[in-house]
């Protein structure tokens, strides 16, 4: 039914390693693998596991070079117990706390250690649910840094013609608002104009054509 398939999905156990899957690491640090785990209803006898270019379950209690952690939370008031761990791998997450943190950190990193990490987890709670998140390591011999000096040439130069743009516009409108109000002016004048004393032109309505006024 479409209800129960909804309340399923609801109760479904999460893994996340996180808003990006990939981890850079400089040659013989320590780097974090992070790694939390999300459930509805809880979990009891939770068991998770790393693995490292593999996502193969490995029975109990024999690890294999693959393995790199394997850990037993009994409930959320416990914190992991250790079965069993590869021991350049050391456990810095914690369950008692708001986040079902598993993450782990990985010292002594070496070229050999690039490569794909999987952190599974099984709850038995939700009928032995399981899922799993994966990170990508890569190790470098040298950090490089971004070099913005031509982002930030291109982001100056946009800006600049962007305000140069918006210079011109402002003008234009000042000088179209002169070049109306002198064409209104002119109008004015005409109009103003029309009605002087045209006399010495001889034209109709100047004071060349008034006729004396009769004598008495």
């Amino acid at each position: 039914l479409p209800g129960l398939h909804i309340f399923a999905i609801a109760l479904a156990l999460e893994v996340s390693v996180g808003k990006t899957n990939t981890v850079t690491a400089l040659n013989n640090s320590n780097v974090l693998l992070p790694c939390t785990f999300t459930t509805c209803i809880g979990f009891q006898d939770l068991v998770f596991t790393w693995y490292f270019n593999s996502t193969e379950l490995v029975a109990d209690p024999a690890p294999l070079p693959l393995q790199i952690y394997h850990g037993k939370i009994k409930n959320k008031a416990t914190e992991p117990t250790l079965i069993w761990h590869n021991p350049r791998v050391e456990f810095v997450g914690s369950t008692t706390k708001k986040d079902n943190n598993i993450s782990i950190v990985l010292n002594g990193v070496e070229f050999s250690d690039a490569g794909k990490y999987t952190c599974h987890v099984k709850n038995p709670k939700e009928r032995n649910a399981q899922h799993n998140a994966t990170i990508f390591l890569t190790v470098v011999h040298k950090m490089v840094e971004t070099d913005n000096t031509v982002t930030l040439i291109i982001v100056g130069v946009v800006g600049g013609l962007i305000g140069l743009l918006i210079l011109f516009m402002l003008i234009k409108r000042v000088v179209l608002f002169i070049i109306k109000k002198t064409q209104d002016g002119k109008k004015e004048c005409l109009v103003s104009s029309s009605g002087n004393d045209n006399t010495e032109n001889g034209l109709a309505g100047s004071k060349a054509e008034q006729k004396a006024p009769p004598k008495a």
